[in-house]
Formats: C-alpha cells, sequence, structure tokens
C-alpha cells in the first residue's frame, strides 16, 4: 500500500506556559533572600525600575502608562498605586532630625582628627580607607594553620615539601589519607625518612593531628599529657572494645586496678578530642531568614510578611517623560513600553506572591492553632490537599509557596514544610503529629536513668500506654531521625 498524506483536524486542550506565567511561578517559589536577589537583577536590566529610597513620597507610575505596556496615546489607565508600592512612607515630623544642629560644623570637626600615616589612607581621603567588609577575620583552614607552623621548623628545602606533602593529605577530620609507604613513593622519598617526618608532624598543633587512626590520635593527645605509661593510654592500647561495650567490671579486671582508678582513667579519655581537624573547619554556619513572622497580641496571633531589606521600586520620572514624548523616536518608545509591561507585571507579580504566601501561611495556623498556643506535642496531622481546598488553590501551589520558606513563630523558626506531617493513629480518638510523637520519645529518652536506658521495646510500651498505636521499628527510625543512639550506646558506666 503507498504512503499518503492527509491533513487532519484535532482538538485538543492544552496549558501553554506564557513567559509571564513562567516568571509568576518563578517568584512564587524563591524565600526572601533569592526574592531580594532577583528584584535587584531586575531593577538592574530594566531602565523603567528605580530604588525607592525612604524619604520619598511615593511616585506612582508613568503619568498615562498602561499596566499592560500600552503607551499613553492608547488611552488605557495607568497602573494603580498599589502596583508601584514597596516604597516606604515619609518619616513623621516629630522623628526627623532637629534643625537647630549645625551638622556641617559637627562633621568638620570630625574629619579634622589628625590624618594616619599609613599608606593606605587617612580621614580626610575616605576613599581610600579600607571598607568595613574587610575588617573581617578570614578562617584558617587546617592545612594553612599547620604549614603555618612547619614553616618555622623545617630543616631544608627537602624536609619542608616533605611536610608539605604529609599536610596536604589530612583529612577534614585531621587523620592522614593513605599509609606512609604509599605516601613515600608517591613522593620519591624513603619510607623510613617519611616516616620520621611525620612524626614530627604529629608535634604540631593541635594535638593528635595526622594520626593515623584513633587510637594512635589519642595516644599523641596523652603523650602531650605526659600520660603516654598511664591506665588511660594501657586501655587505648589494647582494651578499646571494651570501653566501647562500657564494660566496667571487664576494664577493671583486665587493668587489675580499682573501679575510681579505672574511673579517672576513663574521665581524661573523655577529655581528649578524636577530630583534632575540625577546630579549623571553615565551613561557614548556614543561617535562615524568616519570610514571615507570628506574633502574639492579646489572645490572637498576627501574621506579617517580612520586607526587610527587600528592595522598594518606583517607576523611573525621567523615562516616564519620555514615555510621553511624542518627538521621541518610535524605536525608543516601543523598547520602554516594553519594559513598561515587564515592570509593570514583576510588580503584580511580587504583590501576588506575598498575598499568596500570606494567606498560605492563615490558612496552616488555622489547622495549627493548638501548635502555637501549647506547643509540638498539639501538632495535628495535615497534608497539601486540606489547605488546598481550604483556599480553592492546587496543590502544587501549596507545595511551592511551602518549600525553602520559614516562619517565625513564638515557639521558633520553623520551615512551613514543618507543619505537613503524616499521622501517628491512637487506639482512641483523633491521630497524632508523628513530629509530636518525636518529641515525646525525645522527652521520654531525656527522662531515662542514664545507667538504665529504655530499649525500643520499652518506649513502645510507654507509647502505648499513652493511647499512641506505634511499632518498635518506627519508635527505631524516629530515635535514629532524632539522633539518638540505641540503649547500649546511650548506658553510662557510672
Amino acid at each position: 500500500m503507498a504512503m499518503q498524506l492527509h491533513l487532519n483536524q484535532k482538538q485538543t486542550q492544552t496549558m501553554v506556559m506564557t513567559p509571564q506565567l513562567q516568571q509568576a511561578i518563578k517568584l512564587l517559589q524563591m524565600n526572601h533572600v533569592e526574592l531580594t536577589e532577583e528584584i535587584t537583577n531586575e531593577m538592574m536590566s530594566n531602565p523603567l525600575l528605580e530604588l525607592s529610597t525612604p524619604s520619598e513620597t511615593g511616585d506612582g507610575p508613568a503619568e498615562g502608562a498602561s499596566s499592560d505596556g500600552a503607551s499613553p496615546e492608547d488611552g488605557a489607565a495607568a497602573p494603580t498605586g498599589e502596583e508601584t508600592a514597596f516604597e516606604e512612607k515619609p518619616a513623621a515630623p516629630e522623628e526627623r532630625l532637629g534643625d537647630d544642629i549645625d551638622w556641617e560644623n559637627y562633621i568638620e570637626e570630625y574629619s579634622s582628627a589628625p590624618a594616619t600615616t599609613l599608606a593606605t589612607g587617612s580621614h580626610e581621603t575616605p576613599g581610600e580607607v579600607p571598607s568595613f567588609e574587610t575588617f573581617t577575620p578570614a578562617k584558617v583552614s587546617l592545612c594553612e594553620h599547620l604549614a603555618n607552623q612547619w614553616r618555622f621548623i623545617a630543616k631544608d628545602k627537602a624536609d619542608y615539601r616533605r611536610g608539605e606533602f604529609l599536610i596536604g593529605n589530612l583529612d577534614d577530620n585531621g587523620y592522614l589519607v593513605g599509609t606512609v609507604a604509599e605516601l613515600a613513593a608517591q613522593s620519591g622519598t624513603e619510607e623510613a625518612v617519611m616516616d620520621r617526618t611525620l612524626a614530627r608532624v604529629q608535634e604540631l598543633d593541635p594535638p593528635g593531628i595526622a594520626a593515623r587512626d584513633l587510637p594512635e590520635c589519642l595516644l599523641i593527645q596523652l603523650k602531650r599529657q605526659n600520660l603516654e605509661f598511664s591506665p588511660a593510654a594501657l586501655i587505648v592500647q589494647k582494651y578499646l572494645k571494651l570501653l566501647e561495650k562500657k564494660d566496667l567490671p571487664g576494664l577493671c579486671k583486665a587493668l587489675q586496678c580499682d573501679k575510681k582508678i579505672v574511673v579517672e582513667a576513663i574521665d581524661t579519655l573523655k577529655t581528649l578530642n578524636p577530630h583534632p581537624g575540625l577546630v579549623y573547619s571553615t565551613t561557614d554556619p548556614i543561617y535562615v531568614t524568616p519570610d514571615v513572622s507570628i506574633v502574639k497580641v492579646g489572645d490572637e496571633y498576627m501574621i506579617s510578611l517580612n520586607e526587610d531589606g527587600m528592595p522598594r521600586l518606583k517607576f523611573s520620572n525621567a523615562y516616564r517623560r519620555l514615555l510621553t514624548d511624542k518627538t521621541a523616536p518610535e524605536e525608543t518608545r516601543k523598547y520602554l513600553n516594553e519594559k513598561l509591561k515587564g515592570a509593570t507585571f514583576l510588580i503584580r507579580s511580587i504583590h501576588q506572591r506575598q498575598r499568596t504566601i500570606y494567606r498560605v501561611t492563615e490558612s496552616i495556623f488555622r489547622f495549627q492553632r493548638e501548635f502555637l498556643d501549647h506547643g509540638v506535642e498539639f501538632l495535628k496531622p495535615l497534608v497539601l490537599r486540606e489547605v488546598a481546598d481550604d483556599l480553592g488553590f492546587h496543590e502544587s501551589t501549596i507545595s511551592r509557596v511551602t518549600t525553602n520558606k520559614y516562619v517565625d513563630t513564638p515557639r521558633g523558626v520553623f520551615e512551613l514544610k514543618y507543619f505537613f506531617d503524616s499521622p501517628i493513629s491512637r487506639f482512641q480518638g483523633d491521630s497524632l503529629s508523628s513530629e509530636s510523637v518525636k518529641n515525646r520519645i525525645k522527652q521520654i529518652i531525656g527522662a531515662e536513668d542514664p545507667q538504665k536506658p529504655l530499649s525500643d521495646q520499652r518506649i513502645v510500651q510507654i507509647l502505648q500506654s499513652s493511647n499512641i498505636n506505634i511499632a518498635r521499628r518506627t519508635v527505631a527510625k524516629y530515635r535514629e531521625i532524632l539522633g539518638l543512639g540505641s540503649s547500649s550506646e546511650r548506658r553510662q558506666m557510672y
């Protein structure tokens, strides 16, 4: 049968993701820091957008410029003042600085201080003075710290290179990666020479550095304290397994010492650092900026969006006048109209994002009001569908709003996703949130006898007596999530 071409007509429904819709979705899933950066980038690329200062009275958009980007002569309505928000009101008269202070004379007196003789600049040349950020100290890494010490004790250049090679092969915990034979072969050095160099590197600060394993790390630290022949050193050399099992009678028998001496040796070992390199970790802590704040006022909770540090936008007066100038080139006016349309939609999208986050947060805490009143124990099971049905949104919208966004509550700072949790059934009554069950497990373990810790099965029995239907494997899983060890790991020897 010969192939033939046919023209068929078919009707289908598809969703078209316009650039504006893509931008709105992109803004919706941004957190506070990301949104601030995005607004700054848009302001740099769109000449119609300018940064509004707090002293300004809030210039509106271009007179006669329409919100859909049409030119003034098309007769379209101008964007409303709401669309050009993010502008602060002028300070109240009583808040302004008094006019009776001679500020110019004050500044002159301040700047008349004697100039410094340093080559970096003087008080009279502020442009040459280092910025505030330059005074923030840089963190010293472990390798840099050790290399600075090794530079002063190396015998010659060859010795310095060997020590530097060994320092470069330490991991973040300060342990040597690889054997001495392997490192000697890689550096083209005799194994005996490399071994002697390693012994000298191990004398550097912090104590315990460049060890090949945990026992060697602990022994180096004990040697610094002149305890290399003590019961503590003997435990490290021969009886670490008994120490791991927390077998105090076994240690007393193995060391042939009474309990008091063994306890003192164990207390000494507790003062040692098994990860000496972490002292010089250059990892910075991660800080979060809450997108929403909840404050209790009387018996009610007030929700407010965090707009601190967010650029406040307005339309440029210069380009606004150019839009209405009929003598301007047609290309220029067309370009500005496109930018006006983009700027207007950006501001609308920001306001829509803020309203959506506010409504979603309000809905979440309508369900989780008892959490605000009483704490984690009263956190209820909640799924995205419940909030979506409450607001008439799609689940994907709720997911975008709550991802990577944080709320500051009287109970602490939490990610919005935290309040969506799977249920744990009761024998009678409504289900519980898994987070409240985790908190209950943490409380039970925190109140146990350290010398007789509770097993997972015993914790199950306690929870079941509190009308919580839970399996032992679930308790074990939640305990591991909380970072709590098993009963044998939690047990104290004395």
